[in-house]
């Protein structure tokens, strides 16, 4: 889930210019869709097996894993066109980039963990900080100070000093730590993380802060019908734009759960494709949610908390994400 909607508000918009993009995890292309139109507008092909994607503060770069190449690939965003290949130490997974656009911090999957930093002016690969447990996913913290790793086989959250590339802190768990979602304090710090865990049908609730889990919300049992994969009956969670809202994937339900904020209330569901699998938003009070087991993407209007439209993309979608091109 992709956590650059607060700097795409604080931009003036062009509909047009609105992209979300879609990796398509058992395929070779990566899908950039027009949310004004609900259509796919441009591909990057041959990029075999892409996972994560996440863009430059400026939106003129995106960021994409290639699992095949064991790459970062530097994309144009405005042509869609391939800059460099950036080697890393090993197998990526998810990816994130700090606030100030100076660095991205990658995910690799290949015990004994580690999360490679690429520099971007450079476009090199400049430090791999170890970890305990192989990446799946990365994350930087709303005030852009930490960057958060999570992984599966170590079921430990590790949080990195940005400044010095240290470990500031470790969270450890009795399951895999999967996708993560993070509430903003008044004072724009982190306030609160929602961490989606191996065979877990709900979420984790850490107070970042004391550096504790303090709950566990279980998912809704209706409606049911749906099927997991791979381990994870819940991959897929952001807080919406205004704060306001956590949308939260259910794949026994095929639906998006809505909780409020901040009191974790239930408020509903709306219905997706087979497996919602991730999630992101746009400035137009859409959510984009790919569907892994049905290679399509449901467009939710969030006002009505409908699905407004189901887009055809590639091989089982993940990994998503909205950028502004300037």
């Amino acid at each position: 889930m992709k956590l650059f909607v607060s700097i795409l508000l604080a931009l003036p918009l062009a509909a047009s210019s609105v992209r979300v993009y879609q990796t398509n995890s058992a395929g070779d292309e990566v899908h950039i869709i027009d949310p004004e139109t609900n259509k796919v507008v441009q591909t990057i092909k041959d990029i075999e097996v892409p996972h994560g994607v996440a863009f430059s503060p400026d939106g003129t770069r995106a960021w994409i894993t290639c699992e095949a190449e064991k790459t970062v690939w530097a994309i144009d965003t405005k042509t869609a066109k391939l800059i460099r290949k950036i080697s890393l130490s090993g197998h990526p997974n998810n990816l994130s980039v700090s606030r100030d656009g100076r660095r991205v911090f990658v995910a690799i999957n290949v015990a004994p963990g580690t999360v490679d930093v690429i520099d971007t002016a450079s476009l090199q690969n400049i430090k791999s900080i170890p970890v305990k447990g192989a990446v799946h996913n990365t994350y930087v913290t709303p005030d852009g100070r930490f960057a958060i790793a999570g992984s599966i086989a170590g079921k430990m959250l590790t949080v990195i000093d940005e400044e010095t590339l240290q470990i500031a802190w470790e969270l450890p768990f009795d399951l895999g730590v999967r996708p993560i979602a993070f509430e903003k304090a008044p004072d724009g710090s982190t306030s609160r993380m929602f961490v989606q865990l191996s065979g877990y049908y709900g979420f984790s609730v850490v107070d970042f802060k004391t550096h504790k889990e303090v709950a566990r919300i279980n998912l809704p049992k209706e409606p049911s019908g749906g099927h997991a994969e791979g381990g994870a009956p819940s991959h897929g969670i952001g807080v919406a734009p205004d704060g306001k809202t956590l949308w939260v994937d259910g794949s026994y339900a095929s639906a998006v759960f809505i909780y409020s904020l901040p009191d974790l209330q239930p408020k509903g569901y709306v219905k997706t494709g087979a497996v919602p699998d991730w999630i992101t938003f746009t400035p137009d009070n859409k959510i984009y949610v790919a569907n892994s087991g049905a290679n399509s993407v449901s467009a939710i209007d969030m006002v009505t908390r409908k699905e407004i439209s189901r887009i055809p993309v590639g091989e089982v979608p993940k990994r998503n994400g909205t950028v502004i091109v300037p």
